[in-house]
């Protein structure tokens, strides 16, 4: 009879021992996959997380974008350009600027596309005496913004005032009683009032904003402006330095003041939201880690235990078979049956038991890793390397539990065996 057959009648014969061996390697390799499926889900998920979180920081930001625009609005232009001779000390004390430049400048600094700056705005402003009124105001001329970097010109922080049209200061219109649709006179000109502005609490409730043409006839400055408003934007490396080095190189004769004030506002919010952002992505990595180390400390203290556990207890079920199957090795040796061949009847039988209880304890492990982890895809099941690591290990676990008993069977003496029964 042929080994084979031999393996086969053992394991339809003993079919208890049998399968007492091969539910503990299922459970083992069940253990093994399934730690192993549910780290690698859990690597997937946290991989899709960080993505999803990724892109939730992309779409926040652009998001941002919008709002820092209206925010810009409010708090206004963040950049004064005025001519090199004005001194500032003057400016500073009298709040205005009695230093005059091209009014093509603006034009030109436009024309450079400077990615440092944004929203560019020529202006004309003089505090002159309203004889209409008699009172002193702050005359405003200013056109249309004009883009700089970007050809497409962006919501304006200021929009252009029409001609003959003006928008009154806060002040004005409360103590004037002005409303829109009404109509002033100023310095001999008829104007409509197109608007009047909120309270701001600065000189630009005594102010009143035209056309800048209108403003440079009015105050005989033709083709004469002040002062250019402009954004700074705020982006790595655009200090302020530098934004001086990029306007003096196109403009000559002119000087930067930054607003600070403005400009940290600015600053402030957007960094806030970018380190609350990146605080929130590291507090996510930083929890599937956490819960991957705890289940890799767990799992290298069971899982070892595990295998141990089901390499004694198959140990012990060899032993027990080689036991009740003296007299059949020594029937066998007396026929003349090999050491090698009655190693191999075991030694098969491990084998079977091994193959067997990989792919059983595979799918096992697999399906309670999903189960556990339902939002992982059912694609992720098939894993051929993890398959080959559950026939390796089984394998090799089964022949050496059975290999010392197998080994004890085949150096039996026939002689001594048969005297025995």
């Amino acid at each position: 009879m042929g080994i084979g057959r031999l393996v086969i009648k053992e394991i339809l014969h003993r079919r208890i021992n049998f399968f007492s061996g091969l539910v503990s390697i299922i459970l083992s390799i069940a253990v093994l996959i399934g730690v192993l499926f549910t780290l690698a889900m859990l690597d997937q998920q946290t991989a899709r997380v960080l993505a999803e979180k990724e892109k939730e920081t992309v779409a926040r930001m652009e998001a941002l974008q919008d709002d820092y625009r209206k925010i810009m609005k409010l708090l206004g232009f963040n950049l004064l350009i005025i001519p090199q001779n004005q001194k500032l000390a003057d400016y500073f004390e009298e709040g205005q600027v009695r230093e005059y430049m091209p009014a093509y400048y603006a034009e030109r600094l436009a024309d450079a596309r400077l990615v440092t700056i944004q929203h560019i705005l020529p202006s004309l402003q003089e505090r002159i005496y309203w004889p209409e009124k008699n009172r002193t105001i702050i005359l405003i001329g200013a056109s249309g913004e004009i883009a700089a970097a970007d050809a497409r010109l962006r919501e304006p922080m200021l929009a252009a005032v029409p001609r003959d049209h003006a928008v009154i200061g806060y002040e004005l219109a409360r103590s004037l009683r002005l409303k829109p649709q009404d109509s002033i006179t100023l310095l001999g000109h008829t104007f409509t009032v197109q608007n009047c502005n909120e309270e701001r609490g600065s000189k630009d409730d005594i102010s009143i904003w035209i056309d800048l043409q209108q403003a440079q006839q009015l105050l005989k400055r033709p083709e004469q402006i002040n002062a250019i408003l402009a954004l700074k934007c705020h982006c790595h490396g655009n200090d302020i330095d530098q934004v001086r080095r990029d306007i003096a190189a196109i403009l000559p004769g002119v000087r930067v003041i930054e607003q600070t004030s403005k400009v940290l506002t600015r600053a402030e919010a957007r960094d806030r939201a970018k380190e609350e952002a990146a605080a929130a992505l590291a507090a996510e990595i930083a929890n599937k880690k956490r819960l991957r180390s705890e289940l890799e400390r767990f799992s290298s203290l069971l899982t070892p235990l595990v295998f141990l556990v089901s390499a004694i207890w198959l140990a012990l079920l060899f032993f027990v078979n080689v036991r009740d199957r003296r007299s059949e090795v020594g029937l066998l040796r007396a026929c003349g049956a090999s050491d090698r061949k009655v190693m191999s009847l075991f030694l098969i039988k491990g084998l079977i038991m091994g193959l067997l209880g990989a792919l059983l304890g595979y799918l096992l492990g697999a399906v309670i890793a999903v189960m556990r982890n339902p939002d992982s895809r059912l694609i992720d099941v098939v894993n051929i390397p993890l398959l080959g690591l559950a026939l390796i290990t089984a394998i090799i676990l089964s022949l050496i539990a059975s290999w010392i008993p197998a080994f004890y069977a085949a150096r039996q003496d026939p002689a001594l065996i048969l005297r025995e029964e």
